[in-house]
């Protein structure tokens, strides 16, 4: 039988182990890849208290959507030192609450910090490619294949703030609108394939051209476009010959009166409703327009974790 001496010793070694192990667990509370392979150890957690901050359950979806950094595959780069799941927390309570940058709540990261995260992800392309990652396992799991082969495309004009420079900006007679106009393509669950954001005063034929391109080089497999009738015209020729792609014009009936569901156009309108949830696609506040093609992004890749989260969690 030990004697006290080496009992206290033991017991001393005991509390010690337990200390170390629920200092190290609490400093790997979170699993992201700064904290697990970077230096985001080095910054205080947060705890979530905002509607737009993760559930526990959205962030497992989120987690598995990020791309990777260069850093930890050897392509160059200091590990981060901040939260990933803090930044986009962060990212996405700016664009749910349309506060502008240097607004940033202080239990979040440095405002100029999520900046540089929201500016390095817009530049280097991972903001496109974290969004289809989402929507692929969202087409997944409603049972479709992750290249859609039909879409529908619609434009929407918002007004543009101060911030909007002229040079990006114009007046649609039609809406009398002064801002900037969104082109989107949505895939028949109304999901985002692709955008383009112009000044307002860019036809939709203009802009459809673009559009189109940039959807063709992205999904292969398109081959049917619904559109309303401001898609007329060379653009049914140009889709037709040049990117094979069928642009169908689903147009209002003369002796329709009052609101009408028209069919297939009404995919895309219920996508830009999803889109004005977020505060900060109420008015166009970017002075570059990729940077609201990106917000736009940012705000389907909310809708379409929630839902991931919904279903299977």
């Amino acid at each position: 039988m030990s004697n006290p001496s080496e009992r206290q010793e033991t017991l001393v070694l005991q509390s010690f182990v337990l200390s170390t192990a629920s200092s190290n667990s609490s400093s790997r509370s979170c699993d992201c890849l700064a904290h697990m392979y970077g230096n985001a150890g080095d910054h205080p957690s947060r705890e979530p208290r905002y509607p737009s901050d993760m559930t526990d359950a959205e962030w497992a979806e989120v987690r598995a959507a990020l791309p990777v950094p260069g850093w930890l595959e050897g392509r160059g780069g200091q590990p981060e030192g901040y939260c990933h799941r803090q930044m986009v927390d962060a990212v996405r309570y700016l664009v749910a609450g349309g506060i502008t940058w240097r607004s940033m709540p202080a239990d979040f990261p440095a405002w100029d910090r999520v900046y540089a995260f929201f500016r390095r992800w817009r530049d280097k392309g991972w903001t496109a490619e974290f969004h289809d990652r989402l929507r692929d396992r969202i087409r997944e799991a409603d049972g479709r294949d992750r290249e859609p082969t039909a879409g529908v495309i619609d434009a929407q004009s918002v007004k543009g703030a101060a911030s909007v420079p002229a040079a990006t900006r114009g007046f649609d007679g039609g809406k009398k609108i002064n801002g900037r106009k969104r082109h989107i393509v949505v895939d028949t669950l109304g999901l985002l394939l692709a955008a383009v954001v112009t000044a307002a005063s860019v036809t939709d034929r203009e802009a459809g051209q673009t559009l189109l391109a940039r959807l063709r080089e992205r999904h292969w497999r398109i081959t049917r476009i619904w559109a309303d009738g401001g898609y007329t015209g060379q653009l049914v020729d140009f889709a037709r010959s040049v990117l094979r792609i069928a642009l169908t014009v689903v147009k209002r009936s003369d002796d329709t009166t009052g609101f009408v569901v028209l069919p297939k156009r009404w995919l895309v309108e219920r996508t830009f409703a999803w889109l004005m949830r977020s505060r900060r696609l109420a008015r166009d506040y970017e002075t570059r327009t990729d940077s609201a093609e990106a917000m736009i992004l940012w705000s389907m890749s909310m809708v379409m974790s929630r839902r991931l989260a919904r279903r299977r969690h």
